[in-house]
């Protein structure tokens, strides 16, 4: 067998960077301001300016920062978030974690949720709608926010995927009223451990976050909600500004990567490309395609040395967890029948010529036989 082509190579991806992100930890632990110090404060500010937002704020994961976001906008027990069942389930858990209801909204070809079905769906208890830019490339916002606007809802984009996309020349982490980032390892600005992060233009937002990040401490000694920890740590955020320096090179290598796929694949009939907007840019999380003969085709792939996944094979609402919410089999009918075709090929960082060219052949080969 070739050597082998991996799904993700972390090992890789961290090896030319290995001497500056052992500098910054050791600045870290110099200083020793390992709680909300100084690097947490600098890379919110750089945060911001790469969302085009006026503020960020570090949490400790993406999920959190949903929880946060919701929190910090009174939604609760009894209330009800609009959005799509294809996501990673973390979504959804933060939204059933703050007492509110998820209430799904089935996906158009480009596997975002569909703007056009989202009216149908908002009652007097709806509260947010929660798009997911899934795979890096972002939903349709201009339509989602008309229809928040007429509701008078707010709008919570999980952007967790989608670090560096844009959408009508704005980045993404400036389009809904709150956005919300995951930082974990595998995300395309990722720390050595996990984060997030919570973009907004809302003053008042940022300053309940703050709070609600932090035990709800107002100072050391006043506290003025009951709140968790969840604050980004400082070690992290001193990766992520390292990281954060080589970020451009790490987005348009990934959109390398992408327009390849989408040029070498364009003749092989059974393979449906990812769908992007003519709005969107997007920096692809992972690339994934649609094809015929999927579970064959993997094995196929991985009998040759390539390693592929799935994102995601079970939508949230056929989850078992998600028995109790209503939904079954034909609810959501697109996302359904994309979760049976799904494939995602290897789109990370440091992927060479020779390994994208041997998995868009072995695809072919596949389908020639």
């Amino acid at each position: 067998m070739s050597e082998l082509v991996p799904y993700v190579d972390l090992k890789g991806q961290h090896a030319e960077l290995k001497e500056e992100i052992l500098e910054a930890v050791a600045g870290v632990i110099d200083r020793g301001d390992f709680v909300l110090g100084e690097s947490v404060r600098k890379f919110e500010t750089a945060f911001a300016e790469l969302c085009g937002s006026k503020f960020a704020i570090g949490v400790n994961s993406g999920t959190d920062a949903l929880i946060l976001a919701m929190r910090a906008l009174g939604i609760g027990e009894g209330d009800e978030v609009i959005t799509p069942p294809n996501s990673f389930v973390g979504s959804t858990s933060a939204i059933i974690v703050c007492g509110a209801n998820p209430v799904f909204v089935d996906v158009g070809e480009d596997r975002n949720i569909d703007p056009n079905l989202i009216e149908t769906a908002i009652t007097p208890k709806t509260k947010a709608i929660m798009p997911v830019h899934l795979g890096g490339i972002p939903a349709k916002m201009e339509q989602i926010n008309a229809v928040a606007k007429k509701h008078e809802i707010a709008v919570i984009d999980d952007c967790a995927q989608a670090i560096g996309s844009r959408y009508d020349g704005q980045p993404v982490g400036s389009l809904g009223d709150i956005s919300c980032f995951s930082l974990h390892p595998l995300k395309n600005l990722n720390a050595c451990g996990d984060g997030g992060m919570i973009t907004t233009d809302d003053e008042k937002v940022v300053e309940e976050i703050r709070l609600l990040r932090n035990l709800g401490l107002k100072d050391r000694n006043t506290c003025v909600h009951w709140s968790g920890n969840s604050r980004l740590d400082t070690i992290q955020a001193a990766i992520l500004l390292v990281k954060l320096n080589h970020f451009e090179r790490t987005a348009s290598g990934r959109q390398s990567i992408a327009t390849y796929y989408m040029d070498a694949l364009a003749n092989v009939s059974q393979v449906r490309l990812p769908v992007v907007d003519e709005a969107s840019e997007p920096v692809f999380h992972t690339f994934v395609i649609q094809v015929d003969d999927r579970d064959a085709l993997k094995n196929y792939l991985l009998e040759r040395g390539i390693k592929t996944s799935i994102h995601y094979p079970t939508p949230i609402h056929l989850q078992p967890v998600a028995e109790d919410l209503g939904y079954g089999e034909g609810s959501f009918p697109v996302a359904e029948r994309q979760a049976k075709d799904i494939l995602t090929i290897p789109g990370f960082d440091g992927l060479t010529r020779e390994q994208m060219e041997r998995i868009t052949q072995s695809i072919s080969d596949f389908y020639n036989r």
